[in-house]
């Protein structure tokens, strides 16, 4: 008998191993298309402004108002690591408190992960086995250095059966995010548009089963008004198959406009990622029929800063300064950034 155990074991194995390969199905919503070509852009708000005589992409700007220095970042760590100094680390502080404040206004429980996660919190949310190349890997205790707060906060509810009247569980977390970006080059990564470390505040929710596309519209909204608030002009896209996520069943992009770039760039994605990670890491809750179910699970930035902080500077810039919009006057302490 016992080879005949082994023989099952190591069967199952090989099939729990296959099976991690495969993505989640997408929703029924999700539009046809392979690349982003074929997103469906579902609307559009705020005004594309009109510069100056002279006005120039951020990562002129920032030397020129001396608050992100890439080249002492390089020398401390490596290309793609940004010191922020000044105004500069000023406006990053103020823009993590406002989002933060922001979202537990709106019913989010803040919360301050670790920056490293172990291999099977990095599992549970389908970092691993899709986006192994893409983390940064400390071999001797084999941690992970998170790419977003999604993956410690998610996981706080691992291997647990929560309570139906707990659900919705809300959260918010402010974290760096590290990402290797391997095989990123071109124009599309200068400046802030594509970085190795980055600042991130992150919603996450846990919901029944049945209220989970209810839910994303909502945090769609939460994360459009944020944009609206900041005075941005943006359009949220309907991400088809080909571009969406491993993990994901319907995904929403955000971006916003770069008016000295002249072009879209991606600040946000709101997801529902229906029992996919759920599953992965046991979060149940029991029904009215006490029978154990998968609660859905769903995240989104609000917001990712690099690009946010690249429109702000763009589309902002006067001759006599960056004019900041009025809700961040009071975190800033100040109306404009000055030279």
């Amino acid at each position: 008998m016992q080879p005949i155990q082994e023989q099952l074991a190591s069967t199952e194995e090989e099939l729990q191993q296959t099976l991690v390969q495969l993505p989640n199905l997408p929703s029924a919503l999700v539009p046809k298309g392979n690349s982003p070509e074929d997103n469906e852009v579902v609307r559009e708000g705020g005004a594309k402004p009109t510069l100056y005589a002279g006005a120039k992409p951020h990562w002129d700007l920032i030397k020129e108002y001396d608050i992100v220095d890439f080249e002492t970042g390089a020398k401390l760590t490596g290309s793609g690591f940004p010191l922020y100094k000044g105004a500069g680390a000023k406006l990053q502080r103020a823009l993590v408190q406002y989002f933060l404040d922001y979202n537990i206004e709106a019913g989010y429980t803040e919360y301050l992960p670790p920056f490293m996660v172990n291999e099977a919190s990095a599992y549970g949310t389908g970092q691993l086995p899709d986006k192994e190349g893409q983390m940064y890997h400390m071999q001797a205790d084999n941690f992970y250095m998170i790419p977003t707060s999604e993956v410690p906060v998610t996981n706080i509810y691992r291997d647990e059966i929560v309570k139906a009247e707990q659900l919705p569980i809300k959260m918010t977390a402010y974290s760096p995010c590290f990402r290797r970006e391997a095989g990123s080059f071109g124009k599309d990564v200068r400046g802030l548009n594509r970085v190795h470390q980055f600042e991130k505040v992150e919603i996450v929710q846990l919901v029944h089963p049945t209220k989970s596309y209810e839910t994303l519209e909502e945090m769609v909204a939460h994360v459009e008004q944020l944009l609206i608030s900041l005075e941005l002009p943006y359009r949220i896209l309907r991400l088809c198959g080909g571009d969406m996520s491993f993990t994901s069943a319907l995904t929403y992009d955000f971006e916003v406009y770069s008016a000295a770039q002249e072009r879209w760039l991606e600040v946000s994605s709101t997801s529902n990622f229906e029992g996919y990670q759920t599953n992965r890491m046991k979060i149940r809750f029991k029904d009215e029929n006490g029978k154990t179910q998968l609660v859905h699970s769903l995240n989104g930035s609000s917001l990712a800063l690099p690009r946010i902080v690249a429109c702000l500077l763009e589309n902002n810039q006067t001759e006599k300064g960056i004019q900041l919009p009025k809700v961040l006057h009071s975190y800033f302490g100040k109306e404009t950034i000055i030279k």
